[in-house]
């Protein structure tokens, strides 16, 4: 039993002497960054190394491929004379809807046993609502099914609607002649009466910016009506047919000798 202990101690010191491998951390204290358009984005990227006090470090940008940000010291792309770097932390000035997507930190430690390390950073563009596109149009039959169509295909995040009717805004409820969608911007109307009638406008908005909306637009209901003239005019013409008919039906019994008197 002494003989054991006697030759599990050089063991035991050589594990403690053995240096424990680590790697090269990679880390982000904001892994999710949201920023308004126009403005600046941080993004944060922290790390530590073994050995190596002057790692490589890059960002990308991922999509369908990887697009380079940051490569050997210098911006790429539509990034350079837009971008800086303050240790491993990426900021991008005046930032664009086309900015936002994930993003990788890369840190490559060459003396490191374990020598490569990253992190991902989602960037979301804030974008306030725009002026929205307005489908309404100028006559529709009573009777009729009509649907009004709003859209801003801009906004982050994605706008929620609202119809106006002569600058009163349009509430469905279980008893109204109309059904509204506030996400997709609809407004449907199973029939159309003659009430309906007026000025039709929709606003776009989200948490971001001011409400936008389009200009009001006229929506005309007319009945469809057959008149007295509309009636006489048609029975005239009728007439006329009834007459043309019996004339070429005369005239082809003519030729034939059908029609000859005796």
């Amino acid at each position: 039993m002494d003989a054991m202990k006697i030759l599990a101690i050089p063991l035991l010191i050589t594990l403690l002497q053995t240096p424990t491998t680590r790697s090269v951390t990679v880390t982000s204290s904001k892994p999710k960054v949201d920023v308004h358009e126009h403005t600046d984005a941080v993004l944060a990227c922290e790390f530590k190394t073994e050995k190596d006090q002057n790692p490589r470090i890059e960002w990308k940008k991922k999509g369908k491929g990887v697009t380079f940000v940051y490569f050997d010291g210098s911006f790429s792309g539509s990034y350079a004379g837009r971008a800086s770097m303050e240790g491993a932390t990426l900021t991008i000035h005046s930032i664009t809807q086309k900015d936002s997507g994930e993003y990788r930190c890369e840190v490559t430690a060459s003396q490191d046993q374990v020598n490569l390390g990253e992190t991902t950073v989602a960037l979301n563009v804030l974008v306030p609502p725009h002026v929205p596109s307005c489908e309404v149009p100028s006559t529709v039959f009573a009777g009729s099914d009509l649907e009004l169509v709003c859209k801003d295909a801009l906004s982050v995040p994605p706008a929620t609607y609202r119809w106006y009717k002569d600058n009163k805004v349009l509430a469905a409820s279980t008893d109204s002649a109309y059904s509204a969608d506030i996400k997709k911007g609809t407004l449907k109307f199973n029939s159309v009466s003659i009430s309906d009638a007026g000025m039709y406008r929709c606003e776009s908005s989200n948490s971001v910016g001011s409400p936008k909306s389009c200009v009001a637009q006229h929506l005309a209901v007319v009945e469809y009506k057959l008149s007295v003239t509309t009636l006489a005019a048609g029975g005239v013409g009728l007439l006329l047919l009834l007459f043309m008919s019996c004339l070429c039906v005369c005239l082809c019994r003519r030729q034939r000798g059908c029609c000859r008197s005796k």
